[in-house]
């Protein structure tokens, strides 16, 4: 049967978008959205037996309470994952993160934080470690990468902790080598400063570097990660490190209003997501090179890094944002090909003219092969 289009559908973009891209019969980036009712389903299959009889979850246990039950599972399974004595569920990753650095600032004496100036908490979270810690950052580079050893070695600027976002997403998702990420954090040693991991994609980063969770993360004395930016989660963060760290930062989390009464919809949307969407990760980084390589052939295309090194990357037109969304809601709509939603135009030097969209490779886009990218670029770009 042909694709019929959705004549009724009606509303603003984002409604528009919404319908499009969940009724679509291919999904090129991103997950495909989910209503309510089928979140709620899909989080009730998870007490279907498997294989051998048992049930994933036991859905008929009790619900949590202020982070007992199913929290506290999910908490020592991250800290399994990451190689870390102990975790922590946190509502939110920024909320996560100003603990982390508040503790390792207190436990210093040292309340300057050495960061890169496009790090999600300069650009994503309000600086809420400046407004609500009374935080200071210094930055060891201005440039679009994670600063090298040397530039940390040889900052004019005494700090006591080091946060390392990996990836670094504002400049493509960017990683450093792992010999370029052991020779930072050592550095950070030398200077006598604590570090920390802004993780929220570490789970694809494995793959670049070369290197096991465990291996990452005991670069650090601390590490973040968030269960719904790869593993689909519905929300929420989790903090791993030592036991005394973890100890204060459950209370930290207490007073920035985190122990919240009842977080068993995320903490099973998070389990789920790490035994689903973690052992694909490979195979969505791998997959993303082949898509990368398809659009960067794409007239007028810039795609970066090329090749990526997660799932994840910029893909670059010249074209105005509005346009792009325009069209590829017109694509999803008449022809039910959802490719991209959400161009921006950051005005970036050489690139004038020229809107962002960030691609995500995940399960939906696994068996689309370069030929019939670059045919539904076609058809995209024809909207235009």
């Amino acid at each position: 049967m042909g694709y019929e289009p959705d004549t009724a559908s009606t509303g603003g973009p984002r409604e528009r978008r919404f319908a499009a891209f969940r009724r679509s019969e291919r999904l090129l980036s991103g997950v495909r959205p989910q209503s309510i009712r089928e979140r709620l389903t899909a989080l009730s299959a998870l007490h279907e037996p498997s294989t051998d009889g048992a049930a994933v979850y036991d859905l008929d246990q009790s619900p949590d309470f202020y982070g007992d039950g199913l929290v506290r599972t999910l908490e020592g399974r991250v800290a399994d994952l990451l190689g870390k004595p102990d975790a922590l569920f946190f509502p939110t990753g920024t909320m996560a993160q100003q603990v982390a650095l508040r503790i390792w600032a207190e436990r210093s004496g040292n309340h300057t934080v050495a960061m890169h100036p496009l790090a999600h908490t300069e650009v994503h979270e309000r600086r809420a470690y400046a407004r609500l810690s009374g935080l200071d950052a210094v930055w060891p580079t201005t440039g679009p990468r994670l600063p090298t050893a040397t530039e940390l070695l040889d900052l004019g600027e005494n700090f006591g902790t080091l946060m390392v976002e990996l990836p670094l997403r504002d400049v493509g998702f960017l990683l450093p080598t792992w010999p370029e990420l052991v020779s930072l954090t050592a550095a950070a040693r030398e200077r006598g400063a604590a570090v920390h991991l802004d993780g929220a994609r570490l789970w694809e980063s494995t793959s670049h570097l070369g290197r096991t969770l465990p291996q990452i993360a005991d670069l650090a004395d601390s590490v973040y990660v968030s269960f719904y930016k790869t593993l689909g989660g519905i929300s929420g963060a989790a903090l791993a490190g030592p036991e005394d760290f973890v100890r204060e930062a459950r209370s930290w989390r207490h007073r920035y209003g985190g122990q919240l009464f009842q977080q068993w919809p995320a903490a099973l949307a998070a389990l789920a997501g790490l035994g689903s969407e973690l052992p694909r990760l490979d195979a969505y980084v791998a997959h993303a090179r082949t898509v990368a390589a398809a659009l960067a052939e794409v007239p007028g295309a810039r795609v970066f890094p090329e090749p990526p090194h997660t799932h994840q990357f910029q893909l670059w037109l010249p074209h105005p944002a509005k346009d792009l969304d325009e069209a590829g809601l017109r694509l999803a709509e008449e022809e039910g090909l959802a490719l991209f939603w959400g161009w921006s135009e950051p005005g970036l030097p050489g690139l004038a003219g020229h809107s962002m969209i960030e691609v995500t490779v995940a399960a939906e886009a696994l068996d689309w092969t370069a030929k019939e990218i670059t045919e539904a670029m076609a058809a995209f770009l024809a909207l235009l």
